[in-house]
């Protein structure tokens, strides 16, 4: 049986140690770990899905893993990777999103009493730290930090460096409120291991120098590299495409579709981060990846995988016909809902259904879609064979839209050549 310690590093997960000795104790001692998680919104996203699976991970290795859910510390706001301070939120509005996140992470992890001694948990920080007295807190905590240590830290010292930024005195406070938190989970739970990204490293070695000040005790930090597009910048909830767990926010099918169409470049990263299957079978699809790079198995595989752990797998092979009937002509047999979930970003327009009783011409519809500029534009794609009818080929230039080619008894599909795609709707 492959060691925790030996996967998590074939897989790129172990980024930095507080201290080398937590590789054995991994391998070796059934431990209690956490990884917090911020609910600034009612969706956890792809960033959030690889420590999900690194508590899956240690769960399913023996260790007992608690998600922290941090609508106490979200109060306050994070300064780590941002370069200005995050709007606050309301513990009502805080509260709502830790209920939207919980589904999401049930997916990943077994909370049942069966799980025989390691059963994961899900605690909320607000429980503790919005009963702290701020005197005691101060003399009980932050006196064991000075300034000059937490101004160290790169959460800090990169805002510190913008002068017109700054940081408030509140987003200061943050690291020691995170400490408090592994010192609670230490003395509740006897959690002896936090883990996270590596922009939380700092904030990390706060609570292992916490424990270790005030109880003479050992824990433990572990991060993991960020995950990062191919352009080099962060997944997040803020940034642009943003890729959520919450089929609301990103549907099954977009969310698919994303990982099939992911770079070779970061495809054999995403499949150690975020996929549970073995090293073999990883190390065979790298290889298809560079020998036979234009048929994407090792997109395809990931983008299955994946589907599978956030939505489940009858909702995968859902989304896997669909995607299939996007270019043939099983398009006619989709159900609304998939349909519009397939053609969700594609370009549509609405007409009377009153225009189907005398057929519509295809070449007008070319043109007033925009898939052309113009009749003889449309005229000469015709005589290409690059316009399909619900991916149907047609070649005629008299052809008429009826009422027979209704998808759903609502809509037509209009596409020229592989990617242009056009949903008319009639009503």
């Amino acid at each position: 049986m492959v060691r925790l310690s030996e996967e998590l590093s074939f897989r790129g997960l172990i980024h930095q140690v507080s201290d080398p000795e937590i590789l054995a104790a991994l391998d070796s001692k059934s431990l209690t770990a956490y990884i917090g998680f911020d609910p600034s919104s009612d969706s956890l996203h792809v960033g959030s899905l690889l420590q999900l699976c690194n508590l899956r991970r240690l769960q399913i290795a023996g260790h007992r893993p608690i998600a922290l859910a941090g609508a106490g510390t979200g109060l306050i706001g994070d300064p780590g990777g941002k370069s200005e301070e995050r709007p606050l939120l309301s513990a009502e509005e805080l509260a709502a999103n830790l209920e939207g996140v919980r589904p999401q992470m049930e997916r990943f992890l077994d909370f049942s009493k069966s799980s025989r001694g390691n059963q994961a948990m899900l605690l909320n920080n607000a429980d503790w730290l919005c009963n702290l007295e701020l005197v005691e807190f101060l003399r009980d905590v932050g006196k064991h930090f000075t300034v000059s240590q937490m101004i160290a830290k790169e959460s800090v010292k990169s805002r510190l460096e913008r002068a017109e930024q700054g940081i408030t005195y509140t987003e200061f406070s943050y690291m020691l409120l995170q400490a408090y938190d592994f010192l609670h989970l230490y003395d509740n739970f006897d959690c002896r291991l936090q883990l996270g990204g590596s922009d939380q490293w700092g904030n990390i070695t706060m609570g292992v120098e916490l424990i270790r000040k005030v109880r003479q005790g050992v824990a433990f930090g572990v991060t993991s590299p960020l995950v990062l597009k191919p352009d080099g910048t962060k997944f997040g909830k803020t940034e642009s495409g943003a890729v959520y767990l919450d089929p609301r926010r990103t549907s099954p099918y977009a969310f698919y579709q994303y990982f099939v169409r992911v770079e070779d470049s970061v495809v054999g990263q995403y499949l150690r981060y975020f996929t549970f299957f073995g090293k073999e079978t990883i190390l065979s699809l790298d290889k298809a990846t560079h020998e036979r790079p234009k048929e994407r198995q090792a997109q395809r595989e990931l983008a299955k995988a994946v589907c599978v752990l956030v939505h489940g797998e009858a909702e995968t092979a859902r989304v896997e016909a669909a995607a299939a009937a996007l270019y043939s002509e099983d398009l006619v047999g989709l159900d609304e809902a998939t349909l519009l979930m397939v053609l969700d970003d594609a370009p549509s327009s609405k007409h009377a259904r009153a225009a189907l009783d005398d057929g519509l011409d295809v070449i007008d519809v070319l043109v007033s879609s925009g898939l052309v500029r113009s009749k003889s534009a449309a005229r000469s794609a015709l005589a290409q064979g690059g316009v399909y009818v619900n991916n149907r080929r047609v070649h005629s230039d008299d052809t008429l839209i009826t009422r027979n080619e209704l998808i759903a008894d609502r809509y037509v599909v209009l596409r020229r050549g592989q990617r242009d795609v056009h949903l008319l709707s009639f009503s």
